[in-house]
């Protein structure tokens, strides 16, 4: 069932979802130009460029979302103003998000932090609507907070993958170890939660970008959630295109 769940997101078992939650998160003024900052543009990429699925803000899928993609939606978010402990709490309700059309729900968890019982809290509650409906509950799950010394360390992102895996998570959106073999212990211990790289900022590179998702592939990961990679490079079909056949060849 769990994994009948996230079939919208599916072609062959594998996936490449296009992420623009970045809005809230970081703010315009550190992501965006005048081409992305537009959520039509990101729309327009996100059908053309071959996507399994877009992921927004409910305020953005209000006003933008077409129905030519599967759509996710994030339901917890915070600022880049607060410091301290970092926490992202619920925004929007699951039954929001299906009547707006979603396929499946997001949210983060920021693993380590000294808030994080909050967010468990929360996610236990979002995962059980979800499901109740027959939709995805997917996991961001990001170790951060005084007591995460390295948030991409073979240990610590294997624990991101193991607290989806116990959480109840259908899938976890988690950062690159830099390499497959170590990625492989985080895939193992998934155990059979589906299991997403997060993009990241901007890599310096195509082709360093481009490693990252053949590793993720290697490692047996299902696919990659990106945004950056894709919104803000010069040519965004074309940077979808090398990672359709990264994905799914």
């Amino acid at each position: 069932m769990r994994h009948e769940r996230m079939a919208p997101f599916l072609k062959d078992g594998k996936s490449m979802l296009l992420a623009y939650d970045q809005g809230l998160e970081h703010g315009p003024s550190k992501d965006f130009d005048d081409r992305n900052i537009d959520p039509a543009f990101i729309m327009d990429i996100a059908s053309k460029g071959g996507f399994c699925g877009v992921i927004f803000q409910k305020g953005v899928a209000e006003r933008y979302y077409d129905g030519k993609v599967p759509l996710m939606i994030k339901l917890n978010g915070k600022s880049a103003l607060p410091k301290g402990e970092p926490i992202s709490s619920q925004v929007c309700s699951v039954e929001q998000a299906v009547s707006l059309g979603a396929k499946g729900v997001g949210y983060t968890i920021y693993l380590g932090s000294g808030k994080e019982a909050k967010m468990f809290s929360e996610f236990g509650t979002i995962q059980e609507e979800a499901h109740e409906r027959g939709l995805p509950a997917v996991a961001w799950i990001y170790p951060r907070g005084e007591s995460v010394q390295n948030d991409t360390s073979k240990e610590i992102v294997a624990y991101a993958a193991r607290a989806g895996l116990e959480l109840g998570a259908d899938a976890v959106k988690i950062k690159y170890t830099g390499d497959p073999e170590t990625f492989s212990w985080a895939v193992k211990a998934a155990a059979g939660v589906k299991v997403f790289m997060s993009g990241g900022p901007k890599a310096p590179t195509d082709e360093d970008f481009l490693r990252q998702v053949r590793g993720v592939m290697q490692a047996g990961g299902t696919g990659v959630a990106v945004g950056r990679n894709v919104w803000q490079h010069q040519e965004p079909l074309g940077i979808a295109e090398k990672l359709r056949k990264a994905v799914f060849d």
